[in-house]
């Protein structure tokens, strides 16, 4: 039976605790997650595991910096019991949960900007996001310092963002990616799918198989890219999503546009249906 999760709330508290895992020789591992967690989150404190960490650190912290105005912060879920006991089936070793004040406390005054790489695709629609989540991330880093920290591929521009940021600020911890899971007809799990009817979800499962379908393409013909981002929008339209935020054949690493993929690419895709924002990406 796996141990009880221990819960700290405070700096102090993560660091008392990773002090004494480092006393002992171990190596910790850290997943981020806002919460709501679901067998993605779950399957990155396996990663970690599998990434040569002794004990594995989950954040949950709700981050009101890289919500917009607009945007879901005061719906989004929030069940922490829950969590934990979801923690507790994988093996996790200690749920962090800093409050508001503890992350940001009175006078807190800096932003990480990471330029370049959130210029586009989700940059432009989310303004503030990225630098929120750049800043919630380093301040997680630092707070923990991990030896390796694992962030899903669902988020890709998140995760790209988060490696150039490390690798700027020369934060030393080793940033893994890992595959994005799917439910069984190839939805990317993601905690915003319960917001999704019955009627929505047939919509949403069409989205991994109009991406597959173009990877597959362009990986066939590298040349097709504008042809087959044409196409893709085509049949999401059909599909049913209410408003595509873009339909993209970028540089795997630089999320550059590629009107040739003649390097490792990434395609990738935002969506609505309703009032849902669907991310997913497939490789090239």
């Amino acid at each position: 039976m796996p141990e009880k999760l221990t819960t700290v709330r405070t700096v102090a508290g993560l660091r008392a605790q990773v002090a004494r895992w480092r006393a002992a020789g171990e190596k910790v591992g850290l997943v981020p997650t806002m919460g709501a967690l679901h067998e993605g989150h779950l399957s990155l404190v396996q990663a970690a595991r599998r990434r040569g960490a002794d004990h594995v650190v989950v954040s949950v912290f709700v981050n009101p910096t890289q919500f917009g105005p607009n945007e879901d912060f005061s719906k989004y879920p929030r069940q922490e019991d829950s969590d934990a006991a979801k923690l507790e089936t994988v093996g996790a070793d200690l749920l962090y949960a800093p409050d508001v004040g503890e992350m940001y406390p009175d006078g807190f005054a800096t932003t990480v900007h990471v330029a370049g790489l959130t210029d586009g695709l989700c940059g432009p629609l989310r303004p503030g996001h990225f630098d929120g989540v750049a800043t919630v991330v380093s301040k997680l880093l630092l707070q923990c310092l991990p030896d390796v920290a694992v962030f899903g591929e669902k988020d890709y521009q998140q995760l790209q963002v988060i490696r150039r940021m490390v690798r700027d600020l020369d934060i030393p911890v080793l940033i893994e990616g890992a595959a994005t899971v799917r439910d069984e007809s190839g939805l990317a799990l993601s905690s915003r799918n319960a917001y999704l009817s019955a009627d929505q979800l047939a919509i949403a499962r069409q989205l991994n198989g109009v991406l597959f379908a173009m990877a597959e393409r362009i990986g066939a013909d590298p040349t097709r890219c504008r042809s087959e981002i044409e196409w893709g929008l085509e049949r999401l339209r059909e599909a049913g999503f209410d408003r595509i935020d873009y339909l993209a054949v970028c540089d795997a690493a630089s999320l550059e546009p590629l009107e040739v993929a003649d390097r490792p690419a990434r395609i990738l895709a935002a969506a609505f249906i309703g009032r849902t924002r669907l991310i997913d990406n497939f490789p090239v």
